[in-house]
């Protein structure tokens, strides 16, 4: 089957409903025989007309369509949209905002900011191996994110700096690079030396060499663990090979996109847009193509639903679309 390869040829091809329905079907069932996602059985039918499949086993809701068992499962706006979607949103290096997604695709900013969640549930990496180990070289460091304290008005600043200090209520991600390799970052509580070690302890490879700056939350790691080398970055930023300029760079790229593209991000909504940002940097070496493909990869099996999003299901506060 041919498959697009520039935005251009994504869009006019996934217009025709066949090539969507031929790409679907090549990506779930590889092999070409269409099962029942709710029961495994071969025993079904394809009905044109109505766009979905009938099946013949014994349970409920017989019928079921592309997007049964997807993020997109029980959406109303086409597979012509969202693959294009997905297209946009992974070939743009920093990412697109949900106003954009509205207007290019004829879709309202509400439904555009629910399908952005909905790709980077597709696309956040689950179930990996630790990184590093060996003597692999690794990187770690920890960012905060945030509305700058001296942009706020005087009034405002003095109640947040006295209630959560000099940096303000910023947020901490921690991030950990393996050079040459991929990059693991989660929001975190704290900095705090616990919140800092389990985060290391769950992603980093006994072996690895660890380079780190001063901070004090690096301290005590086991030696038999990981070789910890220090750069003080108030003599330099770089000792030798030790340095953590790796990390830096991904920052940056982190905060590019959450400054310029999509500007005011929600603290409970952060983990999505940061794991939308590791996905595109641990994937940076392939095309547009096959990034598009390998999210879409991810697509079944996942589900978000608008009332968990919004923290609906649990009765937690109503969260302000960025």
């Amino acid at each position: 089957m041919e498959s697009p390869t520039t935005l251009r040829d994504a869009v006019l091809w996934f217009a025709d409903f066949e090539h969507c329905r031929e790409f679907m079907i090549e990506l779930r069932w590889p092999d070409g025989v269409v099962k029942c996602p709710r029961c495994g059985s071969e025993k079904v039918t394809w009905l044109a007309k109505a766009r979905v499949w009938k099946c013949y086993g014994k349970h409920e809701r017989p019928t079921f369509t592309l997007k049964t068992g997807t993020i997109f499962e029980d959406s109303p706006i086409p597979l012509e949209k969202w693959l294009c979607a997905a297209w946009m949103l992974f070939a743009c290096k920093n990412g697109i905002s949900s106003y954009e997604l509205h207007r290019g695709l004829g879709v309202t900013q509400k439904s555009a900011w629910f399908m952005l969640h909905r790709l980077r549930l597709a696309a956040r990496e689950t179930g990996f191996n630790k990184i590093g180990g060996d003597g692999a070289h690794c990187e770690a460091d920890e960012t905060f994110i945030g509305g700058r304290v001296s942009n706020m008005h005087k009034s405002r600043k003095r109640r947040i700096q006295k209630e959560y200090g000099q940096k303000g209520n910023k947020l901490v991600v921690l991030g950990l690079l393996e050079r040459d390799g991929e990059v693991r970052a989660a929001v975190s509580p704290t900095r705090d030396y616990y919140n800092v070690h389990e985060h290391l302890m769950s992603n980093l490879a006994p072996g690895s060499t660890l380079f780190t700056d001063e901070f004090d939350g690096y301290k005590g790691l086991t030696p038999n663990q990981f070789t910890h080398q220090v750069v003080n970055k108030l003599e330099g930023y770089v000792k030798g090979h030790v340095h953590v300029n790796g990390m830096e760079n991904f920052w940056s790229l982190l905060k590019r996109t959450l400054k310029g593209t999509y500007v005011s991000v929600d603290p409970v909504h952060l983990q999505s847009y940061v794991d939308e940002q590791v996905f595109r940097f641990n994937h940076r070496d392939l095309s547009d193509a096959e990034r598009f493909t390998l999210v879409m990869r991810n697509i079944v099996g996942r589900r978000l639903t608008y009332a968990e999003l919004t923290g609906k299901v649990d009765s937690g506060p109503e969260m302000r679309p960025c």
